[in-house]
């Protein structure tokens, strides 16, 4: 388990922090499984099993996707546990 912090508001812990941006998952969000990558100025929202990006531009964000390629079971695990489906 991430010990992760939740943004104001408490709807998106941030999964991992790198020097320009982060990763997050919202609370019930929408299917595909997938994560939000944040940094100043851009944002993106890749799937967690193709780390297809369906959304966003994550040119300045190339840390953060090798981490994501190295540690789906991870994202998929948050994922699970953050996004509830009751």
């Amino acid at each position: 388990m991430v010990a992760y912090k939740w943004e104001a508001g408490g709807s998106m812990p941030t999964i991992r922090r790198f020097a320009n941006c982060k990763i997050a998952i919202y609370a019930d969000d929408h299917l595909p499984p997938h994560f939000h990558i944040e940094g100043r100025g851009f944002r993106a929202l890749v799937e967690i099993e193709t780390l297809e990006v369906r959304a966003g531009d994550i040119r300045r964000a190339a840390e953060a996707l090798e981490w994501a390629a190295s540690n789906r079971d991870l994202l998929r695990a948050e994922w699970n546990r953050i996004v509830r489906r009751d």
